[in-house]
């Protein structure tokens, strides 16, 4: 049985240090050892020894107490030794805002949470920290349950479209190389060759010989094709602002169907972790957050299809119509596009070839894992790269990110920056882009060129993640649908031109704020030309859609 996953509590203060000991015994024994230290007994040097015996550690808690103000010191330093623990700054108890060196410590990363020492008997504020960082660590670095057992070439870009999809679709699963036991092993048991890879192994014992998205999605009971049935309104995408006007829809008693053919969050999902959303203080990550909206969609009644792309969108009387890549109808009476954005492609024939077997776009939340000690680069300057970026260095031993800015100001979040800055296995290159890629069936290295000098270079890598801005998901679009230069779709006061509608708007009144140029269609979230980009954003969009709607169906699109 493996060694259990360590709590480390370094205080000065013993009373206090007794008492958080206390309080994670009681808790958490024995699924995790509790070890406690002072600053006199070297907790780096404690670090450094669990590190070379095996040992995880699961979260660093320390203490910040003057005149010995050594916690967010000492958490700055944790992920030099693991680089997967979670850092908990433990204060005293005061009133008002955090003092400055907890709001730089934030800042900068060094720290994941902070809270007080606990004083009284249940401290259950203390623990729904202590739990909420324990399952984060968990998330990503215990084995769980697994609906599925998948069974495939380690770099092959099939298996890494079935582990993108399904943990951005939250579906609890393990991926055996069939190149080593215990690959090989469940293949034996279920009497499969590797000659037909994957083989996915359901825990009922069913298998699956290189499925399809759809019949993974059937196999764990997804819907797949929508019921022949008349909806008030039917939502395209579930990103941030599909699945908040799936929510609103269906909480005010409309009858709702969403419509999904990859993953429930949209790029959204991909974040490792946001920060900057309301309500979150120590962060949320995008899987998180699109499976709690997932769920209280579903709770409210929303009828969720999987797996078939919408390829056209029209009005036949009253009502609006869907079509699907599987041959359906969704008809509703309204219907909101939300179908987000996609990443940018490099272009780069090499690395196009090795798309799936060592690079990824996007992606870093389902392969982070698989980087483990790897040098590895971020190919963009955004928050998106950052934040993967971040991520990645968790478990890689470099991440170098290739930016082809001179700097990280002008498309980044504050917090973000500093936070990459104070990581210190992460290198940022400006003025830097990528030119080619080489690998037999995985990638080895690539090109990469300094645009202001012109010199080119070669370099070790085992993996290229690529978040380099995105394109809207508006091709399947009929043309009714007026779209910008770069085909966002144009809503309310964007359609209009010297105040009049377009010439094919066929209604008296002038389209509402979020309402495309196809009445009784609208558009929330990136998809539409003018957002903010933000996840915060998308999800008010997807609200005030749901009102635009109400006012539609009760008459007003006449």
């Amino acid at each position: 049985m493996p060694a259990a996953p360590i709590l480390l509590i370094v205080d000065d203060d013993t009373r206090a240090r007794d008492m958080v000991q206390r309080e994670l015994r009681k808790r958490y024994e024995p699924d995790y050892e509790i070890i406690c230290v002072a600053c006199a007994d070297d907790p780096l040097g404690v670090l450094a020894s669990l590190r070379d015996d095996g040992r995880p550690v699961a979260i660093v808690l320390a203490g910040q107490s003057p005149p010995h103000v050594t916690g967010t010191g000492l958490l700055a330093q944790v992920r030099e030794f693991h680089n997967t623990a979670k850092r908990l700054l433990l204060t005293d108890r005061q009133f008002g805002p955090p003092q400055e060196p907890i709001l730089e410590a934030i800042a900068l990363g060094h720290i994941d949470a902070y809270t007080e020492k606990p004083e009284i008997v249940p401290a259950e504020g203390f623990h729904l920290v202590v739990t909420e960082l324990l399952q984060q660590w968990a998330w990503f670095n215990l084995p769980g349950p697994e609906v599925m057992r998948v069974v495939g070439e380690e770099w092959s870009a099939r298996s890494h479209e079935i582990r993108d999809l399904l943990t951005r679709n939250v579906v609890p699963f393990g991926f055996y190389p069939a190149e080593a036991e215990p690959g090989q092993g469940l293949l034996a048991q279920v009497g499969v060759t590797a000659a037909r890879l994957p083989v996915v192994i359901m825990f009922d014992g069913r298998v699956l010989v290189e499925p399809s998205n759809t019949q993974l999605a059937e196999a764990i009971g997804v819907r797949t094709r929508p019921p022949d049935k008349l909806y008030d309104i039917a939502v395209i995408g579930a990103g941030p602002a599909g699945l908040a006007a799936a929510v609103y829809g269906a909480s005010e008693g409309l009858s709702t169907v969403l419509l999904e053919p990859e993953a429930i969050g949209g790029q959204a999902g991909t974040s490792s972790h946001i920060r900057n959303y309301l309500g979150f203080p120590t962060g949320v990550s995008g899987e998180e957050l699109a499976l709690r909206a997932y769920t209280q969609a579903w709770n409210f009644g929303v009828d969720y299809v999987y797996g078939s792309a919408a390829t056209g969108l029209r009005i036949r009387g009253p009502e609006r119509v869907v079509d699907t890549a599987g041959g359906d109808e969704v008809r509703s009476r309204a219907a909101v596009i939300a179908t987000g954005v996609s990443y940018r492609r490099l272009g780069i024939p090499s690395l196009e070839a090795l798309t799936g077997a060592g690079v990824f776009y996007g992606a870093a939340t389902s392969e982070a894992r698989a980087m483990k000690n790897r040098q590895v680069f971020v190919v963009g300057g955004a928050n998106s790269a950052g934040q993967a970026a971040v991520h990645l260095a968790g478990y890689a031993a470099r991440v170098t990110m290739l930016v082809r800015a001179q700097s990280l100001a002008d498309s980044m979040s504050e917090y973000l920056i500093k936070e990459i800055t104070g990581t210190p296995n992460i290198a940022v290159r400006h003025n830097t882009v990528v030119t080619a890629g080489t690998g037999a069936s995985f990638l080895e290295s690539l090109t990469i060129q300094d645009q202001l000098s012109g010199q080119t270079e070669t370099v070790p890598a085992a993996a290229l993640f690529v978040l380099i801005g995105a394109e809207p998901r508006t091709q399947w679009l009929p043309a009714d649908i007026l779209r910008d230069r770069w085909g966002f779709v144009l809503t309310g006061p964007d359609l209009m031109t010297g105040g009049h509608p377009p010439d094919a708007w066929s209604l008296p009144r002038a389209p509402m704020l979020l309402e495309s140029s196809l009445p009784g269609v609208f558009a929330a979230g990136d998809v539409r030309s003018g957002s903010v980009k933000r996840v915060a954003s998308a999800v008010g969009e997807g609200s005030v859609v749901i009102r635009l709607a109400h006012d539609c169906l009760r008459g007003d699109r006449a």
